[in-house]
């Protein structure tokens, strides 16, 4: 019943090996920005080319493999499961078809069309029901590989970004990007200050979703026995409880700083110490360099 302790997505993990925690955070969240944005409108062999990126960082990063294995396989699972479901399920609008002559009706013509068609299997026979063939098309197949390597480059990025980059550095990073507001008004020390506790937050959302699932493995519910409606409203009680004790343990986290007088950090005591540490110099150079020929090749190659 604890595998959201054996699988840590998003959780920093402290420790020396590794050259991405000699990164510069701000370098680190324009690598996030890329990797968020530049699948936006890109065709599939871009998307390929970021998840082997991600996973060639991942296997290079010289990090433990006990703290990114088990993440990588689950999250490689469930973004290929996502994929498949996509490709073999219909899709909800059905493709338009272009009406054209019989060639027949037309002496010595020669139809060149080109074949949409990748895969068939079927039709079937289920004891007298039959099913209609699976059919995948280029357009079902593309869509797969989009969701796929969608759904496993953001989590997999922001994961290796959180995992090797403390909620501190990470904090002052942003707030160093949104310094600007600060000249419209706009209070960017609290707001810093509330991303950091919220952060902080993240073991207890998985601490109380774990205590959930542990809640109902112990009273060992059928849901086959309830029902389609019973379960629903079993799931929406669950989440009403995941939320109440999330916001309760805010709550107390609330009235603990206020007990200490409110008082807030500010962004030059979240300063990371590897900025100014000259060890990591050739770490963010070479970082800078590699962000820039991505960008140079998202333009030449990535669009569709």
């Amino acid at each position: 019943m604890d595998w959201l302790k054996k699988i840590p997505i998003g959780q920093y993990v402290s420790g020396k090996s590794g050259w991405l925690r000699g990164i510069d955070p701000r370098i680190k969240l324009s690598w996030i920005l890329l990797f968020l944005l530049s699948p936006v409108l890109a065709n599939s062999i871009w998307r390929i080319s970021i998840v082997l990126f991600l996973l060639f960082i991942t296997f290079l990063s010289f990090l433990p493999p006990r703290i990114w294995w088990r993440s990588l396989i689950f999250l490689s699972f469930f973004s290929l499961l996502i994929g498949f479901l996509t490709i073999v399920l219909p899709a909800s609008e059905a493709s338009s078809e272009l009406t054209i002559r019989a060639p027949d009706e037309i002496p010595g013509a020669i139809v060149m069309a080109r074949s949409w068609e990748i895969f068939k299997l079927g039709p079937f026979d289920f004891g007298g029901i039959s099913l209609g063939p699976l059919i995948v098309d280029r357009r079902s197949a593309e869509l797969g590989i989009k969701t796929t390597t969608l759904i496993f480059t953001v989590i997999h990025s922001v994961n290796l970004m959180l995992i090797t980059t403390p909620p501190e550095d990470l904090v002052w990073a942003i707030k160093w990007f949104f310094a600007p507001l600060t000249l419209l008004g706009v209070p960017m020390e609290k707001l810093s200050f509330q991303l950091l506790l919220a952060l902080r937050f993240l073991p207890l959302v998985q601490e109380e979703l774990q205590n959930l699932f542990r809640s109902i493995g112990v009273r060992a519910i059928e849901f086959r026995k309830l029902g389609l409606k019973s379960s629903l409203d079993l799931l929406v009680t669950l989440g009403e409880r995941l939320l109440s004790n999330i916001l309760l343990r805010a709550e107390q986290g609330a009235d603990s700083l206020m007990s200490r007088e409110g008082l807030w950090l500010s962004s030059q005591q979240l300063r990371p110490s590897i900025v100014a540490n000259p060890r990591y110099l050739w770490v963010n150079l070479s970082a800078i360099f590699a962000l820039l020929i991505a960008i140079v090749l998202r333009c030449l190659y990535g669009t569709s």
